[in-house]
């Protein structure tokens, strides 16, 4: 028997109208019945078309105010009949059951209210029961019947339409179906997680649009993003955004949202920052964001929390970049950052999210809150003799944004709002802040008056005493070493001012 099939009824009965009119006048065009219910019966008819009412067929009005329309052993039974099995030809023909060859539908808008702040009861008026019941019955009967279930396919339908007329391959309705199932199962876990609440015992995620990265990390690795990058950024410019490239983004778009409204650029290399400054223009903060390691810029990805003018675009293009994030560019400096052919040029139009964080562990996966917490100078306790004076707390913070957003083990060294150096991803604190201190000599910086953040407490004096021995005058760190008092005593016999904030930022 032929794989391909012909359309001679389709059901059609959907929420969202917009984008049917096209399908329906192709369907209308190859001899093909409607069937459908209410408002897209009404609308069909509108077209000219002639429609059967589901109420016509199976006998019964709508009832329960509308939540009975389509549940009947005729609409169910013209879905779900197998065109190849002589008993189901027979009860069809025994019951009067017209064959249902094509079905258009979509879901109750369920997330949309429950993101619209309605009321319990709303919500659960918007659990789609006959719609979700018509689209796995279509799906599962894939060998006779084409599955639409949402507007995403009218496009892939139309195409089909137009290509071959009103029939279909088995391997177009396999694929209809795989996405139908796709729309039925996120469909359910929203749901499920309006049900659970924080109280969710299974992990629940529905992430829908598969973008193929050209690798992943590595290029004998597959790579895959899930989601709607679209609606986070606009692409202005440049090659596909590659795995790498998103892990750098995500990175930078966190520590920027660290960060108020004051022009702030930072340079991300491996998700770490290199460069970052605050300045009272976005020029001054990119001159001393790179001044920070024009090393590490080479190749990194760039974010300003301002807009990027041509006056910065020529300063900026004087280096290789791969990646610019801002929240907008004037025409004269998108025609020179245009001109590398490769060059990404993304701006930002939401900020980062902010909710939980997903990670693949052995046979299973890890949740946790995301590290929103940002501290004030109201939440900074001063443990020493001698307070940090209003630009010591400034830059202490400052620098407590940096490498909160840095890997473990981490430390920062910062002053008058510019990134100095850091110590990152390293086994030993001690290693961490020697390296901080090399890096910042080697470009020349001159450390006495600095601050110096730890993304953890102190488990010993050691680093206060290398940090003095480097001229540093003020440390932030989490607190809460049983060995507190010996780095406090150290700063107090030294000059040195210490606050302590009780949140710990370890990042791996």
């Amino acid at each position: 028997m032929s794989d391909v099939k012909k359309i001679k009824t389709a059901l059609v009965s959907v929420f969202y109208k917009d984008g049917l009119e096209e399908i329906l006048s192709l369907l209308n065009a190859d001899g093909v019945k409607f069937l459908s219910t209410g408002g897209t019966k009404s609308f069909i008819e509108s077209l000219g078309y002639s429609c059967q009412a589901v109420e016509d067929l199976t006998g019964y009005p709508s009832i329960l105010g509308g939540r009975v329309k389509t549940l009947h052993p005729k609409v169910f039974g013209g879905i779900l009949n197998r065109r190849d099995n002589e008993g189901d030809r027979q009860q069809i023909a025994q019951y009067d059951i017209p064959e249902i060859d094509l079905v258009i539908v979509d879901l109750y808008p369920f997330e949309a209210t429950v993101a619209s702040g309605a009321s319990d009861e709303d919500i659960i008026e918007k659990i789609d029961i006959g719609g979700i019941s018509l689209i796995r019955g279509a799906a599962k009967n894939y060998n006779d019947v084409v599955i639409v279930a949402s507007k995403q396919q009218y496009a892939p339908l139309a195409e089909m339409l137009k290509a071959s007329g009103a029939v279909s391959t088995l391997e177009q309705r396999r694929w209809f179906a795989k996405e139908a199932f796709a729309v039925s199962s996120g469909y359910d876990a929203a749901i499920y997680n309006y049900f659970a609440g924080a109280d969710a015992d299974d992990l629940r995620i529905t992430l829908n649009g598969q973008r193929a990265m050209r690798y992943g990390e590595n290029p004998h690795q597959k790579g895959f993003f899930y989601g709607d990058l679209n609606a986070m950024f606009d692409q202005l410019h440049g090659k596909e955004i590659s795995y790498n490239n998103l892990l750098d983004i995500d990175a930078a778009t966190q520590l920027m949202a660290e960060f108020g409204t004051e022009p702030t650029f930072a340079i991300l290399k491996h998700n770490n920052a290199c460069g970052v400054a605050t300045r009272d223009s976005i020029l001054k903060a990119w001159t001393d964001a790179l001044a920070g390691d024009p090393v590490s810029a080479f190749g990194g990805v760039l974010i300003s929390n301002s807009e990027i003018d041509e006056e910065v675009a020529n300063e900026i293009n004087k280096i290789f970049f791969e990646v610019i994030i801002a929240p907008s560019y004037t025409a004269e400096a998108l025609n020179v950052l245009e001109q590398k052919k490769n060059r990404i040029i993304l701006v930002q139009k939401q900020p980062a999210p902010r909710s939980r964080q997903f990670r693949s562990v052995l046979n299973g996966a890890l949740v946790q809150d995301r590290d929103t917490a940002i501290e004030t100078p109201d939440m900074l306790k001063t443990v020493t003799k001698i307070a940090p004076t209003a630009e010591q707390i400034d830059d202490l913070l400052f620098a407590n944004k940096i490498v909160k957003q840095s890997k473990s083990n981490a430390i920062v060294l910062a002053k008058s709002g510019q990134l100095y150096a850091s110590g990152i991803g390293q086994t030993s604190r001690v290693d961490a802040l020697r390296q901080a201190i090399a890096k910042a000599q080697s470009f020349g910086f001159d450390l006495h008056g600095a601050v110096m953040a730890s993304d953890a407490f102190f488990p010993f004096a050691d680093c206060v005493e290398i940090a003095d021995q480097a001229g540093i005058t003020a440390v932030i760190h989490p607190g809460g070493s049983i060995r507190d008092n010996e780095s406090v005593e150290y700063c107090d016999a030294h000059g040195m001012a210490m606050v302590t904030t009780g949140i710990r930022h370890f990042k791996h």
